[in-house]
């Protein structure tokens, strides 16, 4: 008889909330420029948390990891909502972003793909983040790890797969 797995703990919006509330708050705030959007986003962050809690797994992300997952989609869904009725921000607050914006959205992007990274095996880890990341030239790599540059090239494909399809797990849109 093949045994279970245990179901995953029923999810503590409360002790979450206590806990990541107040930064998703913030990264919202700098986000979209906006108190009341900001308070929107967290509230849809902890419904959207609350009505999939059955899909966290503790395993593949920290709470905290897969709650800025679910805000950042939740920011973009917010900032494509002002795209297209741009005179409803105009009626609350200035449209102007927040110069640390981006800063954040940068900060954030880099804790997911880190945390996705980790999922991946060591080659394709070490073939993207030396060749994307790092920038350098495929041949230099190659000689690096002792494999020929076709392998190497192989092993970034591959590994952008498996990026992609952690990502997906994790719960992070495009």
């Amino acid at each position: 008889m093949a045994r279970r797995s245990p179901a995953p703990a029923p999810l503590d919006v409360r002790a979450a909330y206590a806990a990541h509330g107040a930064e998703l708050y913030r990264f919202a705030l700098r986000q979209l420029g906006d108190g009341g959007a900001a308070q929107d986003v967290v509230q849809e962050v902890f419904l959207r948390a609350w009505r999939a809690s059955a899909s966290y797994d503790p395993q593949l992300a920290s709470l905290r990891t897969w709650l800025f997952a679910i805000a950042r989609n939740v920011v973009v869904d917010e900032a494509r909502r002002f795209a297209v009725r741009p005179w409803q921000r105009e009626l609350t607050d200035d449209p102007a972003t927040p110069p640390e914006a981006a800063a954040d959205d940068r900060l954030v992007d880099a804790w997911v793909v880190e945390e996705a990274l980790r999922r991946i095996s060591a080659e394709h880890r070490t073939a993207i983040v030396q060749t994307h990341l790092r920038g350098r030239p495929y041949t230099e790599v190659a000689a690096e790890l002792g494999v020929p540059v076709g392998t190497l090239r192989s092993r970034v494909f591959y590994g952008l797969k498996a990026l992609r399809l952690a990502l997906d797990e994790m719960g992070v849109e495009p």
